[in-house]
């Protein structure tokens, strides 16, 4: 089921590429290659543009359906991803080692000496 989706998915983005491609920037679109309106009534495609622009929102929003729809099927997977997180958590160490750091005051007198 998740590969159809996917597979969806993958075949609505390559449609939605291609029709947006189909488009004029200046709206003319599909009807203006065909020679102007005087072609594109013989053949018959009067609105194309309004058909690219239905085509664009229809990919689009089946687009964001199914990517939400992956959500609920990868949900019933079974949350491995958590699981993973719990044992990563047990595994992590308790606390790291202190450093020995030098104190404050073996420092003063190089400051003091420098100073002067």
């Amino acid at each position: 089921m998740y590969a159809l989706v996917i597979g969806l998915i993958i075949l609505f983005a390559v449609l939605l590429v291609l029709v947006i491609l189909a488009q004029n920037s200046k709206g003319g679109g599909l009807t203006s290659q065909f020679g102007g309106s005087a072609a594109s009534n013989i053949i018959g495609v009067k609105k194309t543009g309004d058909l690219l622009e239905k085509l664009t929102w229809s990919f689009v929003i089946g687009i964001m359906v199914l990517c939400l729809a992956t959500n609920f099927i990868t949900a019933d997977r079974g949350g491995s991803e958590n699981n993973i997180l719990d044992r990563a958590g047990e595994q992590a160490p308790a606390q790291a080692p202190a450093l020995d750091l030098p104190s404050s005051t073996e420092s003063a007198p190089a400051n003091a000496d420098s100073a002067k």
